[in-house]
């Protein structure tokens, strides 16, 4: 047999469909699944921008090659958005449309580093983050994060990995897979680490819209002039507008940058979906209280969760937000694959190893709750009760 990339056997197999088919054992005893394992909005998009999205579809327009870095009408709402948000001024060519946030990371992974290079992930890490720079020879660090601190990176920890190899430091915040959500002054002393040794910062924040209600402002690093200098933006419009499957996202960087970004995005995109792109830019104004209204929804069912977790004994939410949380299982010395598998085969409940998350991660799981409603999370403790490894 021909000899296949090294690099992509040594990525990891995509870990939810593993997941899901542990699921499949479940009889279905104790009531219907409660499928926790993704993040994916447990509520239909907006029925105004559906409709929008349908007509769009229905343009023989769209269906024709775009702008390489997307639609014109929403890189404008998109960054007059952000512009808003961080109370700086964000130029519509300083951003770019991506299919999806993954994507996003993935060129902008590509335009920063190479083969041999090192970013820092703080760990527990989103997978496909890591899984992204392993299949490009890039090292994904680890930056181990204290359950004791929240799993909020220290900077002062980070400043220690860092050596000539590293090129960036990456924050997802609030932060897939822990829900942690990183304090203005962490992020703003990221920056400042960034800027001293020469290196990108890049603020995953697809999550951002789900931010606590009393959140003034995400961060300020954007507020700083020479935010160009080292900072890359990443977003997702998937979980805020309901509409993963067709593929948003978004990179707010210096022009300059872009320019090699677009280089990227013309080999493996050439454009982004187009159909949904005038939808959700009228959806960025039209949608705010839609949006608000779903956020308060989010928080509801975080908690209902944490209230459900706090009758199970043995069981401990080290960290909840936005739509996630990082839960300490009972059973010490047994692996979270060997928790989740039968949790899910045996009890009908499905959630994710930490394992998946990084290395050290055995101890707890990962619970997606954002598409379960708070009735399905009340029964959390009747399914957990007597439950054994």
């Amino acid at each position: 047999m021909a000899i296949v990339n090294p690099c992509l056997l040594d990525t990891a197999t995509p870990p939810i469909p593993e997941a899901k088919a542990w699921a499949k054992r479940y009889g279905g005893a104790r009531g219907p699944l409660i499928d926790l394992s993704q993040a994916v909005p447990g509520y239909p998009a907006h029925p105004a921008l559906l409709e929008r999205i349908a007509r769009a579809t229905a343009d023989a327009a769209t269906a024709a090659y775009g702008p390489i870095e997307g639609d014109a009408v929403l890189r404008e709402a998109y960054a007059a958005h952000v512009s808003g948000i961080y109370g700086a001024r964000i130029a519509v060519d300083e951003t770019a449309i991506t299919a999806g946030c993954n994507m996003a990371f993935f060129v902008a992974m590509l335009a920063i580093a190479r083969a041999g290079d090192a970013i820092l992930l703080p760990a527990p890490w989103y997978f496909n983050h890591e899984m992204a720079l392993t299949m490009t020879g890039i090292e994904a660090r680890p930056l181990p994060c204290d359950p004791a601190a929240g799993f909020v990176p220290d900077p002062d920890a980070a400043d220690a990995l860092i050596d000539a190899r590293v090129r960036a430091i990456v924050l997802v915040t609030p932060n897939n897979p822990t829900g942690s959500v990183y304090p203005p002054a962490t992020i703003r002393r990221f920056a400042e680490l960034c800027r001293r040794r020469g290196i990108w910062l890049v603020l995953d924040e697809t999550y951002r819209d789900f931010l606590p209600q009393e959140t003034a402002r995400p961060h300020d690093v954007l507020a700083d002039p020479d935010w160009r200098d080292i900072v890359i933006g990443l977003y997702s419009f998937s979980k805020s507008y309901c509409v993963p499957g067709h593929r948003l996202g978004a990179i707010v960087a210096c022009r300059s940058l872009l320019d090699q970004i677009g280089k990227v995005l013309d080999t493996v995109q050439i454009c982004p979906p187009r159909a949904a792109q005038t939808a959700v830019a009228w959806g960025i104004d039209a949608l705010g209280d839609w949006r608000d209204a779903n956020r308060l929804e989010i928080e509801r069912r975080a908690q209902a969760f944490s209230s459900a977790m706090g009758q199970a004994p043995g069981w401990r939410v080290d960290s909840v937000g936005a739509y996630f949380a990082f839960v300490a299982h009972p059973f010490a010395g047994v692996d979270a694959p060997a928790v989740a598998e039968k949790l899910a085969a045996d009890r009908g409940v499905l959630a994710l190893p930490g394992g998946y998350f990084g290395p050290g991660q055995d101890g707890h799981l990962r619970v997606a709750f954002a598409n379960a409603e708070a009735a399905a999370l009340a029964e959390l403790p009747g399914r957990l009760a007597g439950f054994t490894v």
